[in-house]
């Protein structure tokens, strides 16, 4: 199956391409940037849909190999959406806490894992000589667990991926993934460090509308890619995506070049663009 279509009129209805007011900003971030307005830096959405193409891809290749992804988002307004968007797709995340070494310490987390297995199977014995105090005390105990390590209790091991939604507050995430050479994408906004980040997606990281948009897609991208189950070793990602964004403005690209494929896929956004500017929002 192929990955998600969006267009960019879909991106502005989003808010993706609000970013935070001009004196919250990272410097390293002014290639993304494509003005301000009332003192709040504009995203330029001409580079984030190419580059959300390409992330999407990336996920949807990880999942067709039977590879785990984490979604990662611990802020409030994301982490309902973000658990939805894991479960849907039979994938992992964390929403709650990121509990430092949860990746490069994976053994101590392991055994944390099989802790609240343990404690689970406790509560749910029947037969069990726990008193009223105690198994309040116990169930108290799994909310706890639960709460932080949900949604990897059956990921057996380290992820082959991670979709961070805010790289800012998930730095730890973005930091331990490099340790382990886990590949990240990564939603930068305007105050963002883009360094560690193998897949950026200028845009906004706060609105709910955009986080939903961000959900649907990775979490549609990886469902597509567990279905499709394609083998996609050996493949080189930096020239394949290209091709596969020409594929989707509707070229065929058995007999085009990286060079080509990068000319339509940037006549594409342009057009996208301008008729989003064009017509009226509802």
């Amino acid at each position: 199956m192929a990955i998600p279509q969006f267009t960019i009129k879909q991106l502005l209805e989003a808010g993706i391409h609000f970013g935070h007011t001009t004196r919250r900003w990272n410097p390293k971030m002014h290639t993304y940037i494509f003005g301000e307005k009332n003192k709040i830096h504009i995203i330029d959405l001409q580079k984030t849909a190419p580059l959300l193409r390409v992330a999407l891809q990336a996920v949807h290749d990880v999942a067709a190999t039977g590879g785990k992804i984490l979604f990662v988002s611990t802020k409030r307004q994301g982490a309902q959406l973000v658990k939805e968007a894991a479960e849907k797709a039979g994938q992992y995340y964390v929403n709650h806490r990121w509990l430092g070494g949860m990746m490069t310490n994976w053994k101590t987390v392991s055994n944390s894992i099989s802790r609240l297995k343990q404690f689970e199977q406790d509560l749910g014995d029947e037969n069990s000589n726990l008193v009223k105090k105690e198994k309040l005390k116990l169930e108290r105990e799994v909310e706890k667990l639960r709460s932080v390590l949900g949604g990897i209790i059956d990921m057996n091991g380290v992820p082959d991926m991670a979709v961070v939604l805010d790289v800012n507050r998930d730095h730890i995430a973005v930091a331990e993934c490099n340790k382990l050479n886990i590949p990240v994408v990564g939603i930068l906004d305007t105050n963002s460090n883009p360094a560690g980040v193998a897949f950026p997606v200028p845009g906004n990281d706060d609105a709910i509308r955009s986080i939903e948009m961000y959900c649907a897609l990775f979490s549609a991208a990886a469902s597509a890619g567990r279905q499709s189950r394609s083998t996609t070793k050996g493949r080189d990602i930096g020239e394949s995506t290209t091709l596969v964004e020409a594929n989707l403005a509707g070229v065929t690209t058995e007999e085009t070049s990286v060079e080509q494929a990068e000319e339509v896929v940037a006549a594409k956004v342009e057009q996208e663009v301008e008729q989003a500017i064009e017509e009226p929002k509802a």
